[in-house]
């Protein structure tokens, strides 16, 4: 049985614990809304602490530089939202993605594609950020397109485990369907399109199935 004194600093261990993972997500969410409302290059560190309630001392101690707050919103905020985990073979991966493709259903991949676009409104201002981000710090000119890269090494080992088309061709494949869904979310909706949403949805499925099914 644990003595008062040990118990008691368990606990405020506990709570200091949560305190601090509770600062890191709030300083991550009112970077990413000022980032979206002011854009990255004109957001300081200053400005995310004081809008977080705190103070540049604690956003230094939890992240080392601005950027490395936004490789953070690529690495867990948006894995998160995708369902993305991490991977051994190609830093991470949706596993569901994976099996769709696999298996090889057009009826799957449309499903896949329209349950995904719910992500949209808060996978795209993250990802649009990033692009930004890549232009204003060198150190962050790859990140958009390696965590695309993941994605794209999904769909190829979904290609992988159906033993479909020539191994030489899987990840090209990959390549173009994911510029495609990419492309459409970044410009969803786009008035010069002329397109309801169900007809994009249907088509861009007949594109998936085309390049991803026999």
């Amino acid at each position: 049985m644990l003595r008062p004194a040990t118990a008691y600093i368990d606990v405020m261990a506990t709570l200091r614990a949560a305190q601090k993972a509770m600062t890191r997500k709030l300083l991550l969410e009112t970077a990413l809304n000022l980032f979206i409302e002011q854009g990255y290059a004109a957001t300081t560190i200053d400005q995310i602490a004081s809008a977080a309630g705190t103070t540049r001392v604690t956003f230094y101690a939890h992240f080392p530089s601005r950027s490395e707050l936004m490789r953070t919103l690529i690495d867990e905020n948006l894995n998160a939202e995708l369902a993305r985990t991490r991977s051994s073979s190609h830093g991470s991966t949706a596993r569901e993605l994976v099996d769709v493709v696999r298996a090889g259903n057009p009826e799957r991949i449309g499903r896949w594609i329209v349950e995904t676009s719910e992500h949209w409104p808060v996978v795209e201002p993250i990802l649009r950020t990033a692009r930004e981000a890549a232009v204003i710090d060198p150190e962050l000119s790859t990140l958009v397109d390696r965590w695309m890269e993941e994605a794209i090494s999904d769909i190829a080992e979904g290609l992988d485990l159906a033993n479909r088309f020539e191994r030489r061709t899987r990840h090209y494949r990959g390549v173009l369907a994911m510029a495609q869904f990419d492309y459409t979310a970044q410009h969803w909706p786009a008035p010069a399109w002329k397109i309801k949403r169900e007809q994009m949805f249907e088509i861009l499925t007949s594109s998936w199935v085309a390049l991803l099914c026999d």
